[in-house]
This record gives C-alpha cells, structure tokens and sequence, in this order.
C-alpha cells in the first residue's frame, strides 16, 4: 500500500477503529447498556453520559459500543457465510461447466428477481425475528452476488496457459483450485467482501429499525434508531448518535472496499 491512496486509509482507519470499539465494548462502556434510570431519561450530551441518555435514561454511548459490536457480527458473519456458499457455488459451476453452470446461475437468477429487503424480510418472516434469523436472511440475500462475482474471472482463469500446465504435468483439479486459481480470485474476492460488508451493515440496520432484526433487550444501532424517533422533540441526541454510528460504519468499509479496488486492479493503477 502506498500513501498515495488517501481513501484506502481512511477507509481502513474507520473500520479499524470501530471493531477496535465493537471488541472493547464490555471494558470502555461506562455502563451497562441495558440499565435504565428514569431520573436521567432523554438527557442530552453532559459529564454523566456523553451522548446523552435515552427515553429510558440508558446511556447512548454504552449502547451504540454494543450496538457496534452487534452490528459488526451479524454482518460479517452473513457476508463470510455468503462468500463460502455462494463463492464456492460460482467457482464450481464455471469450473464444471455444462449442467452444473446452468441450474446454479437460473438458481441464482431467482434470488436476484426479488428485491433486498424483500427477499430478507420473506426468510425472516419464515424464520422469525432474531440476530441468528436476520445474518441467516442477508446470507441468502448476497449468495448470488457472490456466486456471479467469482464465476466470471474463473471463466476467464480455468482457460489460462498457466491452468493447462498445471493440467499437462497432471495436477488435479483441486490442487489446480486451490494453488493456481484462488491466489489469482483473492483481489476480487476482498474488494467485494469489503463493499458487501458496507451494504449488509445497512441491511441489518434497516431490520432492525423495522423491528426484525436484533431483539430487545440486545443493543442494536437499527432499533436504537427507532426508538427515538418518537422523542425528537425532546431530545434528538439518540437518533442523531445512532444514525452517525450507522454512517461511519457503512462508510469506513465502503471507502476501505473502494481503495482497494484502486489498489489491486492493474488497470486503475495504469490510469495513475
């Protein structure tokens, strides 16, 4: 990496910081988030509580540091389950060919014809609320837009000279997979990791907000959102904390996810 990509650490200065956050949450949060205390409810940024409390006097800081850590694990973990699944379905389906190919891209096809947060709210509403059901939901959701991602360069990599002189000394196709292929798909692999990671995060924070996601008594950025816009009048602070949390974690895997588009694709480094 070169200093001469500022978004690729900014990008990894946010995402940095906030798991840092997320992880230390148990030890820097000056309270337990699920404590109220109805004397300091709806109060405002002060000595007490930094970001103010909320309607039911809990502190927005402790909340929003659990809300991280809560937003962080579902959404890596149903991005990590949609790259094993729908990565491997890509890979093998260009690798196979024929029938294969076909009935995993018409598969796919059909997760694509329905919109995002349809398609979750339908498997969430089949599951039932909770974090499990909702990293399981936007799992499926980016299933295929993985499975597309990888099988177009493993169409293009399987055809190289380099695979066929693997194939000509009598490498097996796994050895081929596993020490010629990936080692080429991993660019590819962490930038839409990354930029999928941005997209799932308001994805979960959208859930929640409609209640489907994270369940109460759980710290949730989403939920903590929709609680207070009810309390605007009174004291917009919990909505404002919570919506900034949301943006900058979007916003640090997005920007992160972009420099290293610019940063791996030869082409983008030609242009520079």
């Amino acid at each position: 990496m070169n200093r001469a990509n500022p978004l690729l650490w900014l990008g990894a200065a946010l995402v940095v910081v906030q798991a840092l956050a997320a992880l230390a949450s148990p030890w820097i949060a000056p309270y337990d988030p699920n404590v109220q205390d109805i004397l300091a409810r709806l109060q405002g940024p002060g000595a007490a509580h930094w970001l103010g409390t909320d309607n039911f006097g809990r502190d927005t800081l402790s909340r929003a540091l659990f809300g991280y850590r809560t937003l962080f694990t579902i959404s890596a973990a149903s991005v990590l389950g949609a790259l094993a699944v729908g990565g491997t379905l890509g890979v093998l389906a260009a690798w196979r060919g024929g029938w294969m190919d076909k009935v995993a891209m018409r598969l796919m096809d059909v997760l694509f014809a329905f919109p995002i947060i349809l398609l979750a709210i339908g498997i969430i509403a089949v599951l039932g609320p909770g974090a499990f059901s909702t990293a399981i939901a936007i799992g499926v959701v980016y299933t295929p837009i993985f499975a597309r991602m990888l099988r177009a360069p493993t169409l293009l990599l399987k055809d190289s000279e380099y695979v066929a002189a693997a194939r000509a000394i009598g490498a097996s196709d796994r050895r081929i997979l596993g020490r010629h292929l990936l080692p080429n798909l991993s660019p590819v692999i962490l930038v839409q990791a990354s930029l999928s990671l941005s997209t799932a995060i308001l994805v979960e924070a959208s859930l929640s907000f409609l209640g489907l996601g994270t369940q109460p008594p759980t710290a949730s950025l989403g939920r903590m959102l929709a609680e207070s816009r009810n309390f605007l009048n009174f004291s917009p602070w919990p909505a404002v904390f919570s919506g900034a949390a949301i943006l900058l974690a979007a916003l640090g895997f997005n920007l992160f996810g972009d420099g290293l588009q610019d940063r791996l694709d030869p082409r983008l480094r030609s242009r520079r």
